[in-house]
């Protein structure tokens, strides 16, 4: 259960990003990433939202979801604010994958080209392994 938990809150994201607002779009991009931090996907999810009443259609965020093997990165898009979300966890199990997690952050945090992030790192599960 041992493992690393990253989170980044983006501001100041370039509105004209397609994985803004485009889930095929940011799905591409989570996929991209996953594989080429050498991460493993078995699963996944994209949804954009309706738009609220008197909004444009093209302004609506979309939450993604992809299941690692290692555990999962959910994101989370807000055309709206220029933010984004992201959530990195892996488990440790079996091997050390925290630098896979920090390589997947740093490849979304580049595509997402924010102005500013706040950023915080995790470790989980270490006090459970000790007292077992």
């Amino acid at each position: 259960m041992q493992g690393l938990h990253l989170t980044a809150d983006l501001r100041g994201c370039p509105l004209g990003l397609p994985a803004m607002t485009d889930p095929a779009a940011l799905r591409a991009l989570c996929v991209a990433a996953v594989a080429e931090a050498d991460l493993q996907a078995v699963g996944e999810l994209f949804h954009r939202f309706n738009p609220a009443p008197g909004q444009p259609d093209n302004n609506t965020g979309v939450t993604g979801v992809v299941l690692l093997a290692e555990s999962h990165l959910a994101i989370h898009t807000w055309p709206e604010l220029a933010a984004v979300t992201l959530d990195v966890y892996v488990c440790n199990l079996g091997q050390d994958n925290s630098a896979r997690a920090e390589a997947l952050m740093a490849r979304l945090q580049q595509a997402f080209g924010a102005s500013e992030a706040e950023c915080h790192r995790l470790q989980r599960g270490a006090t459970l392994l000790q007292t077992v």
